[in-house]
């Protein structure tokens, strides 16, 4: 059977590569539309996928990935192409929010950085607040210099062309 998971694993320049798909990741399978793959979607279009995180920290925990395999915000760079990409990503979590929790006491929106990322896959977090447990919000706590969290908001400003 093969591995699909890219949970640290592959070489570190494997990981590092922008692709159309990656082989070793978990998500590029849902991207491709693998018949093996039986992750329900929220949201598709040629750009994005959306779909419910499988560990869920918060009320509603959604994932919106690109169908490109871009393994992290470093690789990201201050281009109009990556603006409009994560701005989409935002907006198609922004939707799905507001129709699936429109009473939430917040959404909150964003990445986590290396070495803090799970996944080698882009990956914007879409969470209706309240946490749960309580205790996750640690996880989706900014860390300054040390990484961590990137609001979308402070990413899009960091790539703005």
């Amino acid at each position: 059977m093969k591995k699909l998971f890219c949970f640290r694993g592959g070489t570190v320049a494997r990981r590092s590569e922008r692709a159309p798909m990656a082989e070793w990741c978990v998500f590029c399978p849902i991207a491709r539309r693998d018949p093996a793959c039986n992750t329900v979607l929220l949201y598709s279009d040629d750009r994005v996928m959306a779909f419910k995180d499988i560990n869920p920290s918060a009320f509603r925990h959604y994932l919106v990935i690109p169908i490109e395999h871009i393994p992290t915000v470093n690789n990201l760079q201050r281009t109009t192409e990556d603006h409009q990409l994560v701005s989409h990503m935002l907006a198609v979590g922004r939707d799905l929010l507001n129709r699936d929790a429109p009473n939430s006491e917040e959404h909150r929106f964003g990445f986590h950085q290396p070495p803090f990322n799970s996944v080698d896959h882009l990956h914007l977090h879409c969470l209706a607040l309240p946490f749960t447990p309580s205790w996750r919000q640690v996880k989706y706590t900014p860390l300054g210099p040390l990484g961590g969290f990137i609001e979308v908001e402070s990413l899009l400003e960091r790539i703005r062309p």
